[in-house]
């Protein structure tokens, strides 16, 4: 019956690396080694061209990257620090994690869907978590952090599982959570300026 449907595999393929996509904007490198990790066991297949991630090599780096991440996001200020980067890496990582879904459609489709769909839903995700961080600094002193952090490492975790098991769900679990971003951070800066004007009053 599924089989008759048109372009079946690429909306699949296309579900999968926006759940992916989606992982990797709430925490760079757990999605990567996640991926990694399938890869290696043979969980779930992988094209020629992106083997490497299904190597030992990248299986051992992403994963000490993933726990220093992780832990990093933990620390006060080294959190902001890493925000800075955390965008652009997002959107690399983003963009490779779809791409891989995509390998047979030729360079050119395939790195603009990836750069698209894949980068913007990460850069987006990610974006929003800064606004986020920045807002509970401001609002808590930073005690609030480690829950965003906590969230964010929680968020990739499920996206990363559900995109390589259920990525019809995945899917829209990433819709969900770019909309609710969204809105949260407007929240968040419209927090931020408020801060920032009741300081400049009282001063």
């Amino acid at each position: 019956m599924l089989d008759n449907i048109p372009y079946l595999p690429y909306l699949l393929s296309a579900f999968v690396g926006i759940g992916l996509a989606a992982a990797s904007g709430f925490r760079v490198f757990l999605p990567l080694f996640a991926v990694s990790l399938a890869s290696y066991f043979h969980w779930i297949p992988y094209h020629e061209s992106f083997a490497w991630l299904s190597g030992l090599p990248a299986l051992i780096t992403t994963g000490i990257a993933m726990v220093v991440e992780i832990l990093a996001y933990y620390i006060p200020f080294v959190d902001h620090l890493l925000d800075t980067v955390s965008v652009p890496m997002a959107t690399v990582a983003g963009s490779v994690l779809f791409a891989s879904q995509f390998a047979d459609l030729g360079t050119l489709p395939q790195w603009g869907l990836a750069l698209i769909a894949g980068g913007g839903t990460a850069a987006t995700i990610s974006t929003g978590f800064a606004g986020l961080r920045a807002a509970s600094t401001a609002t808590t002193g930073g005690l609030g952090n480690s829950v965003v952090g906590t969230t964010e490492t929680a968020g990739a975790g499920v996206m990363a599982i559900l995109a390589m098991v259920a990525p019809i769900l995945a899917a829209i679990f990433a819709i969900i959570s770019i909309v609710l971003i969204i809105y949260l951070g407007k929240k968040a800066w419209k927090k931020i300026r408020k801060t920032k004007n009741s300081l400049t009053i009282t001063s």
